[in-house]
């Protein structure tokens, strides 16, 4: 209840932060805002082609670029969010010094900074769906209770990273290596069904530990739903609604307590 006190009362700061990021995000950039729509399109572009003519990956009649844009522009609000938000406490170490102000605010601003870009990025899945002619259903009016889910499990994790980054400093550095295997046992650019598994007698093992990294990995749950809810059409099983909503509890309660906790003594360490 304290950490949503503090934000009331510092909603006008929470703007201004925000709002500073984008200028000096963007300063001297001419095409400004618009790298955040552009740069997941070239992406899509360079991903697409590779994936398809040389891994020759086949969605059966749904669209293989809306797949890995939807994959790519969530994996990256995710790593935008959580890599500030690890550092926001330290860099902010100067005018944490100076001036009271509520520490939770540095990882909150990251967090929704980068979630202000994933919405702009969205722009990007739009042409692209509408390039590849993937009609609209009644299941898009869910979308935005997905990405508010979404956006409370990045600030969760974002909080315990950045009390993390203050007590041990290598977690900047061994987050980075996590993330790339986190995306790489993401399906972001493949299919769970496209994944060769040769029949043997470890083929069951395989088979057994795939289902449990696509239960167990929050990013397959959440790309999943996205997927289900704009390219398939169709409703999220209930197992993964029922994941999504758990991980970003537990991880936004886990954030909460964690960062209360500690953050008395930052000062200490920064």
């Amino acid at each position: 209840m304290g950490f949503i006190k503090e934000m009331k009362k510092h909603g006008f700061l929470l703007s201004y932060l925000i709002t500073k990021d984008f200028k000096i995000k963007y300063r001297r950039s001419i095409l400004g805002i618009a790298w955040s729509v552009l740069n997941p399109l070239f992406m899509m572009l360079i991903v697409s082609t590779v994936f398809k003519v040389v891994f020759r990956i086949d969605l059966k009649g749904y669209s293989y670029p809306v797949y890995v844009i939807i994959g790519q522009t969530m994996f990256n609000f995710l790593s935008e969010a959580t890599n500030s938000s690890m550092q926001s406490i330290l860099q902010s170490a100067s005018l944490i010094k100076k001036v009271y102000i509520p520490k939770c605010i540095f990882p909150l601003q990251k967090v929704s900074f980068a979630f202000v870009n994933f919405a702009v990025s969205m722009v990007a899945v739009l042409i692209v769906g509408l390039i590849e002619r993937v009609g609209i259903s009644w299941h898009i009016v869910l979308l935005p209770l997905l990405l508010i889910v979404f956006y409370f499990f990045c600030l969760g994790l974002g909080l315990i990273l950045s009390v993390l980054a203050v007590f041990f400093r290598d977690t900047l550095h061994i987050y980075g290596i996590i993330l790339t295997a986190w995306m790489y046992l993401t399906p972001v650019f493949y299919t769970l069904e496209n994944i060769g598994i040769k029949e043997g007698a470890d083929a069951s093992f395989w088979m057994a530990f795939i289902e449990k990294v696509f239960i167990f990995n929050p990013m397959c749950q959440y790309i999943t739903v996205f997927r289900d809810l704009v390219l398939f059409h169709r409703t999220p099983d209930m197992l993964s609604i029922i994941l999504c909503v758990g991980y970003a509890l537990i991880f936004m309660l886990l954030g909460i307590l964690v960062f209360s906790k500690k953050q008395d003594k930052f000062i200490l360490h920064i």
